[in-house]
């Protein structure tokens, strides 16, 4: 039987890397804020974009026409992004929703976190393209 990590916590600085006014630091951000900010940005990256890491990333295709084959696509690309990219979590559940009248993706992402004792979290978001 594989042993499970077990962690203090997890901690990442903040993307707008404001700094704290007592002490001139980063403003951290911990735990499941900084894993739900690790996903997204897993999901909002397209392979190519991550400089000497071409591989880090999504590749979804919102511009093509909405169906349940485009968001099935999508569904998985995430999946396999997220059990690649983000070893701290164990993956349960990826849900892509089709919204054809917006042209956009509903995304609910359901997932623990390895080596702290938190409840399984979810985090759901709009793909859209932007373009």
């Amino acid at each position: 039987m594989p042993l499970e990590r077990v962690s203090q916590g997890f901690k990442d600085i903040s993307a707008t890397f404001q700094t704290n006014p007592l002490n001139d630091d980063l403003i951290a951000i911990k735990n499941e804020t900084a894993i739900a900010r690790s996903i997204r940005n897993i999901v909002f990256t397209r392979p190519g974009e991550k400089f000497f890491d071409p591989e880090f990333g999504t590749n979804n295709i919102l511009f093509e026409n909405i169906d349940s084959t485009s968001a099935e696509f999508i569904r998985t690309q995430i999946s396999a992004s997220i059990n690649t990219f983000e070893p701290r979590v164990n993956l349960l559940r990826v849900r892509v929703t089709p919204y054809y009248d917006e042209n956009a993706m509903n995304v609910s992402i359901q997932y623990e976190i390895i080596g702290i004792d938190v409840p399984a979290q979810q985090l759901d978001f709009v793909l859209q393209p932007t373009r």
